[in-house]
């Protein structure tokens, strides 16, 4: 190990090394996010865990994918949620092992991750992998060809402003309340109808396209793809790609927007980092590069303890709310896997030592505030462990 800008990296690893194995449940074989908190499995966390055990060099790696791949439905879903022992109350859905909803699949990439640093999952693994992207492609796709969520719960930033107009409590910054918005989040689920094996397929009230959900299933698909050699794969996430960049990108604001389905209304053009994700995935140099400037841009999303969730001049603009303007390490992961995919290799860097920075000065929180790099939500988190995926990353890779 060397000394490098970002402090002795034994150190670090050491350090995130400690908070994945405090957070480890040996006998279910994956990290809680948080003890606390947070006991149970949630999909992409647990994605974003594989991938910092494997760069820890660790094989847990590749039992923390396989659980989250454990509790996928007959259909092929993979469920956002694989309870503990005693599931809350207010968990709904006919499901009593695991949540009938799903979330960013970030097991595609997880497992080109775990391969390229030599930790190749099974074929049972990738197979499984597989059928959760199949099931995607099949049951969650619009005539437009892109990708749909049935509640808030799927797209991950469920508190976020772009839900806003669906009746959700929160419109402006000064009757918004977590409490109030979680309830109305748990009601939603009575209106959705599930197929035989239990997964959500459509909600009366609430159906949105969101951009960053498409960004991420098209760049997991290739993910998949490429570790498969998979063409029939890799053309879908092109086709998502592609009526991401006809369907969804906001020319004034220069960034992808949601499309609602079913109810919504002007709120899904509100100026989040979400908008930024189709710099992962699209083809066109131009819409990436404008979008990905935003990043840095402090009239945009640029901070000091890196990019806010939401642009810092709009009226919403809460830094210190939970999905109403802190940083999070998962969206500063993505953005420096963006920033890389187009050689930006400078901007990456600044990414990289901004969640390294936020993450020490918040205590390896779940989110922070941007603007003072305060700790918010449970803390530490694990998911804040990927600042030393971003720094451990050879430059030239």
């Amino acid at each position: 190990m060397t000394t490098t800008e970002f402090g002795t990296e034994r150190k670090l690893e050491t350090r995130v090394r400690s908070l994945l194995e405090q957070h480890w449940d040996d006998d279910r074989g994956f990290c809680v996010p948080n003890p606390s908190t947070y006991p149970h499995l949630w999909l992409w966390d647990s994605c974003f865990h594989a991938i910092v055990w494997a760069h820890l060099g660790d094989t847990r790696a590749l039992k923390e994918l396989d659980a989250v791949l454990e509790g996928q439905l007959e259909q092929g879903m993979v469920p956002h949620m694989l309870y503990g022992a005693q599931p809350s109350k207010t968990w709904l859905g006919p499901l009593s092992k695991t949540s009938s909803l799903t979330q960013p699949p970030m097991f595609g990439h997880a497992a080109r991750v775990l391969a390229d640093r030599g930790l190749r999952p099974s074929d049972a693994t990738l197979a499984r992998a597989r059928k959760g992207m199949d099931w995607l492609w099949e049951h969650r796709r619009t005539e437009d060809g892109l990708i749909y969520v049935v509640h808030p719960w799927e797209a991950g930033n469920d508190h976020g402003q772009r839900f806003d107009d669906w009746g959700a409590p929160g419109r402006t910054p000064d009757n918004y309340s977590r409490p109030a918005r979680s309830k109305w989040n748990t009601d939603r689920v009575r209106d959705i109808t599930f197929a035989e094996d239990g997964a959500g397929q459509w909600s009366s009230t609430f159906v949105s396209c969101p951009a960053a959900f498409n960004a991420y299933v098209s760049f997991n698909m290739t993910e998949l793809a490429t570790l498969l050699g998979d063409e029939e794969m890799a053309e879908r996430a092109r086709l998502i790609s592609k009526a991401m960049d006809d369907h969804l990108w906001d020319e004034e604001e220069q960034l992808w927007s949601d499309l609602a389905v079913v109810g919504g209304g002007p709120s899904v053009r509100i100026p989040i980092s979400d908008g930024v994700m189709g710099a992962l995935v699209t083809l066109d140099r131009a819409k990436a590069e404008a979008a990905l400037a935003q990043l840095e841009d402090p009239e945009r999303f640029g901070a000091p303890y890196g990019p806010a969730n939401v642009v810092r001049t709009h009226p919403s603009y809460d830094p210190g709310t939970y999905w109403r303007g802190p940083a999070w390490p998962p969206l500063n992961y993505l953005f420096w896997l963006a920033q890389r995919r187009w050689d930006m290799k400078d901007a990456a860097s600044r990414m990289a030592r901004q969640t390294l920075d936020g993450a020490n000065a918040s205590g390896w929180a779940e989110y922070w505030n941007p603007e003072t790099g305060e700790g918010l939500g449970a803390a530490p988190q694990s998911w804040t462990g990927l600042a030393f995926a971003m720094v451990n990353q050879p430059s030239d890779a």
